[in-house]
């Protein structure tokens, strides 16, 4: 996959690239990195990409010519890439979008922003804005190294094991659970007896049953009606027992996780 990005610091990108996962995966051949900067489209010897806001206020606007004729180029060499401009007016990034950004067959090319945002006319060159998260930083480099990040974890090769990316928070819409790993016990802390017997069904209820608990405690918008409702209404009598007893041990868990919060 390739990854394109429009951007005034290309060095900002080119370092977070070149380490990590990220760095093998381009040394791989699993995605390529490339930058454009729209300063080489100026024709002042400031090379300027900004001006003054139409209608006064205060900051600068990133002018239109040089930043859609580095978006023009970069569509020449990745033509069937989608163009994505990094602004706060976007849709909010999250997993789904991720995993459909890494399945839909294309390229990317970044749009980063400065100053006070983009001349409004850009976005004609533009496929959609995205946002990742309600708050301003001072650009635009930063959010699309997270995307990309993001979406390269789903392209076969770049993790050891792509289970790690279809387990992880947010895949099946839920927290993660806890992670233990060895010594089994450090300083009076011990990991749980269930993780350690073999049993794989009962450990991969206890994950889920551990997901619920802390997506119900942090993030409780994440749960659908149904899984709100197991966690804190009556347990259906429909349920055959295994599924009874899953959700008994469910409540005690959130019972237990609810008193610790307390203390």
């Amino acid at each position: 996959m390739k990854f394109c990005f429009i951007t005034l610091f290309p060095e900002q990108i080119m370092q977070a690239a070149d380490h990590s996962i990220l760095q093998r995966a381009r040394k791989a051949g699993l995605i390529e990195v490339s930058c454009i900067n729209p300063r080489e489209f100026t024709h002042d010897k400031h090379r300027t990409v900004d001006d003054t806001p139409f209608g006064g206020g205060a900051g600068m606007v990133l002018k239109p010519e040089p930043m859609v004729a580095a978006i023009r180029l970069a569509k020449e060499q990745l033509p069937n890439a989608r163009v994505i401009a990094m602004c706060p007016g976007g849709r909010t990034l999250k997993q789904s979008i991720v995993e459909e950004y890494a399945n839909c067959g294309q390229d990317f090319i970044f749009v980063c922003g400065h100053y006070e945002g983009f001349d409004e006319r850009i976005f004609n060159w533009v496929d959609e804005k995205l946002s990742i998260g309600d708050y301003v930083l001072t650009g635009g480099e930063m959010p699309a190294i997270i995307v990309m990040d993001a979406i390269s974890r789903f392209i076969p090769g770049v993790l050891g094991k792509f289970a790690s990316a279809q387990e992880d928070s947010f895949t099946n819409g839920l927290l993660e659970y806890p992670q233990y790993t060895k010594p089994a016990e450090f300083e009076g802390l011990v990991v749980p007896e269930v993780l350690r017997n073999g049993d794989h069904a009962k450990i991969a209820d206890w994950r889920y049953q551990k997901s619920l608990v802390e997506t119900y405690l942090k993030r409780p918008e994440l749960l659908n009606e149904e899984q709100l409702a197991l966690l804190t209404g009556p347990i259906p009598r429909k349920l055959n027992k295994t599924k009874q007893r899953f959700y008994k041990e469910l409540r005690e868990m959130l019972a237990e996780a609810q008193e610790q919060t307390q203390e």
